[in-house]
């Protein structure tokens, strides 16, 4: 297996690598959206902690990466976990990728046509959502997916699961996973009802110091050089950053949201004019993963503060009489809420 660089050792991103982790700990978060210049780091950090993530467990054989845990009931009709035979088995966390040419039958699954002319056996083939079920579905260039594959995107985003029923074939599987997209933003926008799927939502820059670009450059010659040798002289850092996952898992369920924190993150969203309630439920979700990244049994004001940007930043309504950006506006109502009345910062 192909060496993977090292989450730990990506110079700077300090944003991208945080919500990331955050999506790690809490997949209900709803994705990450990373816009920005080529050459980032966007896929290397996806494909990075994916690296770091314990193996999953599954069922051998099983295409649509079934959990043993589960109850039968909870599988695809004539799935091997079905079959009394059928062994736990596990398997690294997917990262699939979605290519923008991809056709709909190769994403949502279609009639496998070589069972049907060797066999004469009607069978389901599954796609790629399956394949991304536990694990992460990453679209590079999500901003020039196609109509049709939003809309697929929308509808398994929204249930969870991948419904397909055409030529004769009637499957449901369940399809969660984490969505990370990533693009520049001059090639065009993402569609609204897109965006608004991403949990979180950030834009990396190209670094414009020199110390950190020669520090970029020499990590990644030296991981080119010799990945074996530079993937162990980080061991020790990834550890440490496999620990924050497994203890912010651990720890998630037993972090509390008081009132004080709700009445919070309601305050912000009616501040800036949000639709829905969708950006309240990322902002607090968000927080209380980070609170359990960094041990803290209580969600407070930092921990808001720190996630809201990523949280909210992409949700807000365009104002014509407001020449500000939307980092802008953002900016002044936290500063408005969280620095009146010497509240906590």
């Amino acid at each position: 297996m192909a060496a993977v660089f090292p989450f730990s050792a990506i110079v700077g991103q300090d944003d991208m690598k945080l919500a990331l982790l955050i999506a790690a700990v809490d997949q209900s978060v709803g994705g990450v959206l990373v816009m920005g210049d080529r050459g980032t780091g966007k896929s290397t950090a996806v494909r990075a902690l994916a690296a770091l993530l314990p193996p999953m467990p599954v069922v051998q054989g099983c295409p649509y990466n079934c959990d043993p845990a589960k109850t039968a009931e909870g599988c695809v009709s004539g799935c091997t976990y079905r079959d009394a035979k059928s062994k736990p088995g596990s398997m690294s966390i997917p990262v699939v990728d979605l290519p923008l040419g991809a056709t709909e039958d190769r994403v949502v699954g279609a009639l496998d046509l070589e069972k049907v002319l060797a066999h004469g056996e009607r069978a389901f083939e599954p796609g790629l959502l399956a394949r991304a079920h536990r694990g992460f579905l990453y679209i590079d260039e999500v901003n020039l997916l196609e109509d049709h594959l939003v809309d697929l995107l929308l509808d398994v985003a929204a249930s969870g699961e991948n419904v397909v029923e055409r030529e004769g074939l009637s499957v449901r599987h369940p399809a969660k996973f984490v969505l990370v997209g990533s693009g520049n933003p001059e090639e065009g926008e993402l569609r609204p009802q897109l965006l608004d799927r991403f949990g979180l939502s950030l834009e990396v820059r190209t670094p414009t110091d020199l110390k950190t670009r020669v520090e970029v450059v020499r990590r990644r010659d030296e991981f080119e050089r010799d990945p074996a040798a530079f993937v162990e002289k980080w061991q020790a850092e990834e550890q440490k950053v496999v620990k924050k996952i497994q203890n912010g898992r651990k720890r998630i369920a037993q972090v509390a949201v008081p009132d004080a924190a709700l009445e919070r993150a309601a305050e912000i969203c009616i501040a800036l004019g949000t639709d829905g309630l969708r950006g309240e439920l990322t902002l607090i979700r968000s927080a209380r993963a980070l609170a359990a990244i960094e041990g803290k049994k209580t969600v407070t004001d930092r921990q808001l503060r720190a996630v809201a940007p990523t949280a909210l930043r992409h949700r807000l309504r365009r104002d014509p009489l407001d020449e500000s950006g939307s980092t802008a506006r953002l900016d002044r109502v936290l500063v408005d809420v969280f620095d009146r009345e010497g509240a906590a910062a």
